[in-house]
């Protein structure tokens, strides 16, 4: 279910953003019962800069704290479960300080945080919270003291910048125009590189698991998520374009221009294989340079083609054959209706034979191509 994805989404993008602030711990077991805590964050040391950085989310992350995010709106049992997961927690904390002969500081007790896109007044009330907009903002509804939890109903929010990082926590259109808002910083910015990164991952996971037409919300999400992979490719193309104007002062503006977009994508894809897949297979490097020169629409489009593929074997072989085949499709009009055959007499190749026919393809006449193809 789509929910799960979802739930590792929030998971792993609250781990990423806290981790350099402190250990983060996701799925912890609470012993009592074997309830797992979905994150549980420890200060570590201080980095003013980046809790600032991190706005709301960082001010929450002051303290030790468990974080249970929700894809739908939280409901009265789950509260309860969140409750003695924080319960079990202190528990636990407590009997190791007796253990240790040690005496618990009370105000090193982790605080609950329930992240909720939504949440009903009579749960709210139900539960004692409150908005204290003394010491927070609109939307974080504090429970009474000894409590130590509170709901932070992610709709709610202003949508400042200083919200922006538990926002794309939320749903339907709160979370697509809080991935909008990554678009107006900075490309270098760590905080939008970790992010697009774990959205890209959701946007993969999303259309494998939707193999049929994806309900409306997730389409959406996917199409909120495109934009940002585009932006970024056409700020690394336009680094390229820079780096060719500098080589084409001195050998010819054009030849300079095309030979830095061509390296540019190039590094583009091998990084981006490297990412998603691990090590390069020898045959993924075979297609480097040939693709490296594709036109930057289609380069975008491969790209997004091999980002919705599975993260494991299937989908690295899958991986080359859509490199196999947009090189393949660069001579299209003279293989016609045997590009089907061509690519899998060409994937059959031993690694040796297929770099050599590779790197001589440009040259090749197409009867050439289709010796060395079909009739061999």
């Amino acid at each position: 279910m789509t929910r799960f994805i979802h739930d590792r989404f929030a998971k792993e993008f609250l781990e990423e953003l806290l981790s350099p602030i402190g250990t983060v711990n996701i799925g912890r077991d609470v012993t009592s019962e074997v309830r797992e805590i979905d994150v549980y964050f420890i200060p570590g040391v201080e980095i003013p800069e980046y809790s600032i950085s991190l706005g709301l989310l960082g001010k929450m992350a002051g303290k030790a704290a468990i974080f249970e995010p929700f894809r739908n709106p939280v409901t009265i049992k789950e509260v309860w479960s969140c409750m003695s997961k924080l319960w079990g927690l202190q528990s636990e904390l407590e009997r190791q300080a007796r253990r240790e002969n040690t005496r618990l500081d009370d105000r090193k007790l982790p605080k609950l945080w329930i992240l909720t896109p939504t949440a009903s007044k009579e749960l709210l009330e139900g539960f004692g919270g409150v908005e204290n907009l003394e010491n927070w903002i609109e939307g974080i509804y504090v429970f009474s003291k000894h409590w130590r939890g509170a709901i932070v109903v992610i709709h709610q929010l202003p949508e400042i910048p200083e919200t922006l990082w538990l926002r794309i926590l939320g749903k339907g259109k709160v979370q697509e125009r809080a991935i909008g808002e990554l678009s107006a910083l900075a490309m270098d910015d760590p905080l939008r590189i970790i992010a697009l990164e774990l959205l890209y991952r959701l946007q993969s996971h999303l259309v494998v698991e939707n193999q049929q037409e994806p309900e409306p919300e997730e389409r959406e999400l996917i199409m909120a998520i495109a934009p940002l992979f585009q932006q970024q490719l056409q700020a690394a193309e336009q680094q390229g374009l820079e780096r060719g104007l500098e080589r084409g002062l001195e050998r010819g503006l054009e030849q300079g221009l095309e030979q830095g977009r061509q390296a540019q994508q190039r590094l583009i894809l091998e990084n981006f294989l490297q990412v998603r897949f691990g090590e390069l297979s020898q045959r993924m490097t075979v297609f480097l340079s040939p693709i490296s020169k594709l036109l930057a629409a289609d380069f975008t489009m491969l790209l997004l083609a091999i980002s919705m593929l599975t993260v494991d074997e299937a989908g690295r072989e899958q991986a080359v054959r859509l490199l196999a085949e947009k090189v393949l499709t660069m001579r299209q009009n003279e293989l016609g209706d045997i590009l089907s055959t061509a690519l899998t007499n060409l994937l059959a190749l031993p690694v040796t034979e297929l770099t050599l026919l590779v790197e001589q393809l440009p040259q090749l006449s197409a009867g050439e191509l289709r010796e060395r193809l079909i009739n061999s």
